[in-house]
């Protein structure tokens, strides 16, 4: 019997298979890594390691669209720049633009002498003698040979055992070793992947690279490199960091020898791996500049130099002109940098959260150029990567009055006092609501002297005489009230006191000060000075502010926006 299903029925069927579908039991923890005595976690990071960017090879290889050679060129002016000494250029036995990108380096010259070009290949020896051909004539290079160790890979993609697995291994590297004797006019490097090597049984990895290194005899002169992927992310940091101290602790000819990371940031952890498997044991980094790389991509060596450089080590790579390096990367790979992409993005050292642009002002009038670098929310002085303080802070409807003050100081050296300060948040607020978005600099100054300044009507200063009598002020001032001029005369400890106790006489209004400031602009012409008056008038506060060439005139065209703006 047939029956036909209500919308209702079929949703509760769609969602039952929602959750056959997705069900965590399927999959399996990794396992732990037989070491009881692990050392890595008191370590810190002392140096930089040796980097590798593989940006030409393994971030090539995940593009939509592969880099041409003319953009391989641009991407290869870029990496020598910031100061890359080992480069991986591409696997020229697999691409023919690889293979003309190889010899295009070598034969029009342009590897500088300290700098290695790394090829990949696979343990084949049709490729692997085509590798070397595509280097011929280079004054030094890394030859990479790899195969798969993994149990998956042993046991579902090649069926062969352990010892199949290991045969593939050493026999790569006898080709290679071989095949590198052709070109005694180069000095060659042999580099070795055990690869999925964080899927691999410890103790076999170990053993497939001894079996490897057995071949290649290296010595501490002369040195080999064996690299530990990460080639699909699958554990905590931890415990890789775990696998890479078991690794190092359990090779053989371990003086002889540079331990080479390449992690991916399946997990988003790439870059926390590598920290900790430099803390393991390790001398070398592999990644790509931003992280690009199959599937969520590579090790980001940008934000790994720049971690270390924000504990105070010396990253060995010129990382000051980051906007550079995101133009050249996107246009090379097509792919967008996130605003929020760390330490170099956009908005990475924008902040617009109230408390937060409070801190950050504060912290930023107490920084001295002679002391380390102290200031909340900013791990680093942005000066350092271009970035100038204009980006710190930006207003939109989350911001206080921190970071109006902050814009205000920054753009038009106005100091508002605290007071003034929340009053004006609250006007900027409201602005931005309504308006959307961020507010600039402009409008939070003509909103400010649209507010407070309203020294013109209806009553203005037209001119003033001062007297100073033993230890008081008098003055004699003349105003325009409304359209006429009229003349008030008073006296006081100052000549704020004898101007409102002045205007006191002549209007009969009680006036009291409950706040006064002033200072000199920081920019402006003919050393403007502004100054800020809180007024208590009929049991209310009222603001003003007024600038002029001197602070008198300041001080008394303060008073009377306070007095204009109680009316």
């Amino acid at each position: 019997m047939h029956f036909l299903l209500n919308s209702e029925q079929v949703l509760i069927k769609q969602q039952e298979l929602i959750v056959k579908t997705f069900d965590h039991r399927k999959y399996r923890p990794a396992p732990t890594v037989p070491i009881s005595h692990r050392q890595w976690p008191a370590r810190r990071i002392e140096q930089a390691p040796i980097w590798a960017s593989v940006d030409l090879r393994d971030g090539n290889q995940a593009l939509v669209e592969p880099m041409n050679v003319a953009q391989k060129r641009v991407m290869w002016a870029l990496l020598l720049k910031l100061g890359f000494k080992q480069i991986e250029i591409g696997f020229p036995a697999a691409s023919q633009a690889d293979y003309d990108f190889a010899r295009w380096l070598i034969e029009a010259d342009q590897i500088p002498d300290d700098v290695q070009i790394q090829v990949l290949v696979q343990a084949r020896e049709a490729l692997i003698t085509r590798t070397f051909e595509a280097l011929k004539g280079a004054k030094q290079a890394i030859v990479h040979v790899y195969n798969s160790t993994s149990t998956v890979q042993r046991e579902r993609v090649f069926c062969l055992s352990r010892e199949g697995i290991i045969n593939i291994a050493v026999q790569g590297a006898q080709w290679v070793k071989a095949e590198s004797g052709k070109y005694p006019e180069t000095q060659w490097q042999f580099q070795y992947s055990p690869e999925s090597f964080t899927n691999t049984e410890m103790d076999y990895a170990v053993e497939v690279c001894e079996a490897v290194l057995d071949v290649w005899q290296p010595t501490p002169a002369n040195k080999c490199i064996i690299n530990l992927p990460a080639t699909v992310e699958s554990s905590t940091p931890n415990l890789f960091a775990d696998q890479v101290e078991y690794f190092c602790t359990h090779i053989n000819r371990r003086d002889s020898i540079i331990v080479s990371l390449h992690t991916h940031n399946d997990r988003g952890c790439a870059v926390a791996a590598a920290e900790l498997g430099m803390m393991a044991g390790a001398d070398r980094v592999e990644g790509t500049l931003l992280g690009n790389g199959e599937r969520t991509g590579n090790m980001d060596l940008i934000t790994m130099a720049m971690n270390l450089y924000s504990q105070g080590i010396d990253p060995v790579l010129d990382l000051s002109e980051p906007d550079e390096i995101i133009r050249v990367v996107t246009e090379c790979t097509q792919i967008p940098v996130n605003p929020r992409h760390p330490w170099v993005g956009e908005l990475v050292y924008t902040a617009f959260s109230g408390s937060h642009q409070d801190a950050i002002r504060k912290c930023l009038q107490q920084q001295r150029d002679d002391e380390s670098w102290q200031v909340a929310y900013l791990p680093i002085d942005p000066r350092d990567l271009g970035r100038d303080y204009k980006a710190i802070i930006r207003v939109n409807s989350q911001s206080g009055k921190g970071g109006i003050a902050f814009v205000l100081e920054r753009d038009y050296g106005i100091h508002l006092p605290r007071w003034m300060q929340s009053e004006l948040a609250v006007l900027v607020q409201k602005m931005s609501e309504s308006q959307g978005g961020v507010i600039d600099g402009d409008a939070i100054y003509h909103c400010f002297v649209d507010h407070f300044v309203k020294d013109h009507s209806p009553l203005a200063l037209k001119r003033y005489h001062l007297d100073h009598n033993g230890s008081r002020d008098v003055i004699d001032a003349r105003i325009n009230n409304d359209g006429c001029e009229q003349i008030i005369k008073g006296e006081g400890e100052g000549a704020i006191s004898a101007f409102i106790d002045a205007w006191q006489q002549h209007s009969g209004q009680s006036l009291k000060v409950i706040d006064y400031s002033e200072h000199a602009l920081e920019e402006g012409t003919d050393a403007e000075a502004i100054a800020y008056v809180q007024l208590e008038i009929a049991g209310r506060c009222y603001g003003g502010s007024a600038r002029d060439h001197d602070t008198v005139s300041a001080s008394l065209k303060a008073v009377i926006s306070a007095l204009n703006r109680s009316k």
